[in-house]
């Protein structure tokens, strides 16, 4: 198995971190958080012209027919400059959804127009009580003269309050915690009964809190079987939980180079702290994380596109489990060999350690995805261990 880039790709990974080496420092990020919804609009019109939004749509869709190996190259690259645009709540998530279920007629209205850099999309899938459980749902959706109405919350819906259009998931029949029943349907931002209350997160990215009060859809705004939405659900948010994984490589990679700076450069009794052969020790154990979340999330992207939903699963949780692993040991350590400087505002690595702390709880924390893991048999399933016996 060949798990080198191939040249194509390496022309455009480099071409994304030129991008972001020449716009995204540190300084340039603190300064796109004043900006109206805390990202830059400049460079998410950058993002359209070099055709990072439409990467993962196929080419007859209006996209660029890149897959899950191009949007790794993408997040990881994201994930060391710590972008705030809505790039993965906008194209891996809602984006996600239309390519799973949408119409043709809706993504030949929407797909487009994300490539463009001209819509914004937001998917609402979680809810108060819900916590990891995708399926957990209490918004109702009831059919009403040929269309529907939608009454319920959803919290953190990332990116929310500057998003055109959100897309919502509504129970349309069963129990609240049942997997059948559940539509998706496609809102307007500024639809009659909406409200959205917006806010930053821990990591200084954007959030909200959308309440719907009978919020009318009409027929063309349904995406998909409007009761079997969560096969759809699903398969994206570990489709998306691969991408949050290279993204949160993306960050321990910098993490880890700061630190080894820094180690280079500050001196304790006239010697650099880096010389001590503790701190050397400690620095490896970094190295070590660093390398085996990048194993793992390869083979993660490798997977996410698995038609087999628990050979998908099994890949999924392993890698965002060890994702978690090493945000808790390599993020913890970058923090302490920084001492006091790494608390603060002013420094990046505070920044990047909230980021991946938002990564490790997003779609399961490490508790939940090792439970998910020994349910469906481990990593390759007690199917394999008995074809090894």
């Amino acid at each position: 198995m060949d798990l080198n880039l191939s040249e194509e790709q390496r022309l455009f990974k480099d071409g994304i971190e030129r991008l972001l080496g020449d716009n995204y420092s540190f300084a340039d990020r603190r300064k796109y958080l004043g900006d109206k919804h805390g990202f830059s609009e400049s460079m998410w019109q950058r993002y359209a012209e070099v055709g990072i939004l439409g990467l993962p749509f196929s080419e007859t869709e209006g996209g660029f027919g890149g897959g899950a190996v191009e949007t790794m190259i993408v997040m990881e690259s994201f994930g060391k400059a710590l972008i705030l645009e809505p790039y993965f709540a906008t194209v891996v998530l809602a984006g996600g959804v239309l390519r799973y279920g949408a119409s043709d007629a809706q993504k030949a209205k929407f797909i487009p127009a994300i490539t463009e850099g001209n819509v914004k999309l937001a998917f609402a899938y979680a809810e108060p009580q819900s916590r990891y459980d995708l399926f957990d749902v209490e918004t109702l959706a009831r059919e009403d003269a040929g269309g529907w109405v939608l009454n319920g919350t959803k919290s953190l819906v990332l990116h929310g309050e500057a998003a055109d259009k959100i897309i919502v998931s509504a129970r349309t029949a069963g129990d609240p915690r049942d997997k059948d029943g559940i539509g998706l349907f496609l809102v307007d931002g500024n639809a009659p009964g909406l409200r959205r209350r917006g806010y930053p997160t821990q990591d200084a990215l954007r959030a909200a809190d959308i309440t719907l009060e009978n919020v009318r859809v009409n027929a063309a705004g349904v995406i998909g079987d409007a009761a079997g939405a969560f096969p759809i659900i699903s398969r994206v948010a570990d489709e998306a939980s691969a991408a949050l994984c290279a993204e949160a490589v993306g960050c321990l990679a910098e993490m880890l180079a700061t630190t080894l700076d820094y180690l280079k450069m500050r001196k304790q009794f006239g010697t650099p702290i880096g010389t001590f052969q503790v701190l050397q020790h400690r620095a490896a154990d970094m190295f070590i994380e660093l390398e085996q979340s990048r194993s793992i999330t390869l083979y993660a992207t490798m997977m996410a596109g698995e038609d087999d939903s628990r050979i998908r699963e099994r890949a999924i949780s392993a890698a965002k489990a060890q994702i978690g692993q090493s945000v808790k040991t390599l993020g913890r350590q970058a923090i302490q060999l920084h001492g006091g400087i790494g608390m603060t505002m002013e420094y990046a690595i505070g920044h990047y350690f909230k980021h991946i702390t938002m990564i490790d709880t997003l779609f399961g924390d490490v508790d939940y995805h090792l439970s998910r893991l020994a349910a469906l048999g481990g990593l390759f399933g007690e199917e394999a261990i008995e074809q090894a016996n």
